[in-house]
């Protein structure tokens, strides 16, 4: 029996990938397209986790003078005979990532990164002892590994060396070689981002400006650079007189399938390691995105997904994608939004679309400025797709899969709760009227409750699915109580019921079944509601657990209009 491939979960660098026997699928055509497609400055935005940061791998072992040539054999580059003579391994390559780009404060955010840069200039200490620099070039590059005497992991270049040291670095390595070089920024908004949840946005941008435009701009050193990120930055923010820059966001129908796995793709990983029947739920979990006509999957989530398949084959699909980086963005959009907005998102819950204008270039300091920006960062950072252009900019907005769902109804539903223990005094009376058995008080202000909040309902769904929606805000809401016992979907009698509450203070146990009224009929839901609980003798744990007074409430709901009744 053949050793199947290693599954690459967590490993961006290419050579590693193909040297150590991993699983790869072949996006090596984007280096023909770079080149053929010729732009001096390359723009790639993509969502996180889609794959950037292994061709940014890919395009530097390809590249790099020194590069092995057996590292493409058999991949599709290498059909490219000429081009590969012409290319491969024919330049210098300066290669960053400024993810590692974070800080509490400026200062703290620039040592990182000077860290980034120095250690990148480290790799060509040759330069040292070149023939072909000058004594005072040599000591530009001393200045860009010079390490701090006290700190010894610390790089002590000048914050005016740091705006230069990439052009620098450029002049330097294109001197020793006598010929230009190519540059790879991996994440390069990653310093704006933090710089903005921090508050020293504007001196981050003065430095990310300069630093870019001194290497990119009329820079006679360099052949062609390529830059990835989540966002695409205003040009006036740190591109400013960038005229040689091309920008390839999700929407652009180039190079649409080199970031993500296409469905053939997934479809013949699945076949490679004998789990092409869960294929349907690799799709409905992990599909649905659209970069320009092409669908993909997110390809971090099926990696993850297929090692864990083949540890146990009976594992369910889980939520890969948010646990590699917080969610905040879709928590600021539900505070901010607005009755109108909270109903599009109600739509988009359901599996409907709504149409939006996107702007695709925005500049940090602007997201917040209105509900609408924000769409925008929600299409460019992957919580939604597009089904389609519909002119002016406007695109049909989907959620688009059962992942990026699950991270909208768990950031829904914190809201929710911590909104709902904002007045608690409407809570403890909404809590009271369960034990005087008040069932026009329940019916009002869980009425209100459902008016207020996001109805997280798929219309696509079985009954029993919409019910665990209402199912789950009353246990919200019930949470605050903390005397109360608490049991849901618990054995009781002859079956399990919605929801069991005990007041030990008062020896008062509750019984709550829920129903989901289809046909719109509220009363006779409810009546059969309490003629469930009756015949499957819900009320038996309570009994057994010393509840002297039982309460029965059979409470049916139609989207956000509700009926409570009780024996």
């Amino acid at each position: 029996m053949l050793t199947k491939k290693k599954l690459p979960v967590g490993t961006d660098n290419f050579e590693k990938i193909i040297t150590r026997d991993f699983y790869y699928i072949d996006k090596t055509e984007l280096i023909a397209e770079l080149l053929n497609g010729w732009a001096e400055v390359n723009l790639f935005t993509r969502p996180r986790r889609f794959g950037k940061s292994l061709n940014m791998s890919m395009l530097k072992s390809f590249f790099e003078m020194g590069c092995d040539p057996a590292l493409f054999e058999g991949l599709r580059i290498s059909q490219e005979e000429a081009l590969c003579q012409q290319y491969m391994g024919q330049f210098p390559v300066i290669s960053i990532s400024l993810k590692g780009v974070d800080g509490l404060t400026f200062e703290s955010a620039c040592t990182a990164l000077k860290g980034i840069i120095g250690r990148e200039a480290m790799r060509f200490q040759f330069l040292k002892q070149s023939n072909q620099l000058s004594k005072e070039e040599k000591e530009i590059y001393q200045q860009l590994i010079r390490i701090d005497e006290k700190n010894r992991e610390v790089y002590a270049m000048s914050e005016g060396i740091l705006i230069q040291s990439l052009q620098n670095l450029s002049a330097l390595l294109a001197k020793h070689y006598g010929k230009q070089m190519i540059l790879l920024i991996d994440e390069y908004d990653v310093p704006l981002d933090k710089a903005f949840q921090y508050g020293y946005y504007n001196e981050m941008v003065s430095l990310i400006r300069t630093l870019f435009g001194n290497v990119l701009k009329t820079n006679p050193n360099l052949y062609f650079a390529v830059l990835t990120g989540c966002l695409r930055v205003s040009k006036e923010s740190i591109f400013t007189g960038l005229n040689n820059l091309r920008v390839l966001t999700i929407a652009d129908t180039r190079f649409d399938e080199y970031f993500g796995f296409t469905d053939t793709e997934v479809r013949a990983m699945l076949e490679y390691y004998d789990l092409a029947e869960h294929y349907e739920d690799v799709k409905r979990w992990y599909d649905g995105y659209r970069f320009g006509k092409t669908d993909i999957y997110c390809p971090w989530d099926v990696i993850s997904y297929c090692d864990q398949l083949r540890a146990d084959p009976s594992a369910q699909p889980e939520d890969y994608w948010s646990n590699t980086s917080g969610n905040t963005i879709v928590r600021r959009f539900i505070d901010k939004a607005n009755m109108q907005t909270r109903n599009e998102i109600e739509q988009l819950m359901a599996g409907e679309e709504i149409i939006k204008e996107i702007r695709q270039e925005l500049t940090y300091s602007e997201l917040d400025n209105s509900i609408e920006n924000l769409w925008s960062v929600l299409f460019t950072t992957g919580y939604l797709t597009q089904h389609g252009a519909c002119g002016d900019d406007r695109y049909a907005l989907v959620i688009p899969n059962q992942e990026i769902r699950k991270i909208f109804i768990r950031q829904i539903r914190e809201w929710f709760r911590e909104s709902a223990g904002n007045d608690r005094s409407k809570l403890d009376t909404f809590c009271s009227a369960f034990l005087e058995k008040n069932p026009q008080k329940i019916e009002e202000l869980f009425g209100d409750y459902l008016w207020n909040t996001i109805s997280i309902r798929d219309t696509a769904v079985s009954r029993q699915r919409k019910e665990n929606f209402y199912h789950g805000i009353l246990l919200g809401l019930f949470g605050y109580q903390s005397n109360w016992i608490i049991k849901s979907n618990i054995e009781s009698g002859i079956g399990y019921s919605d929801i069991l509450v005990e007041a030990p203070e008062k020896r008062t146990g509750i019984i709550i079944e829920m129903k989901y009224a289809e046909d719109e009929d509220l009363d006779t839901a409810c009546t059969a509601a309490l003629k469930q609980i009756e015949e499957k003798q819900y009320d038996a744990r309570l009994k057994e657990d010393g509840m002297r007074t039982i309460i029965r409430y059979g409470i049916a709901c139609y989207k956000k209009d509700c009926r409570v009744k009780t024996v």
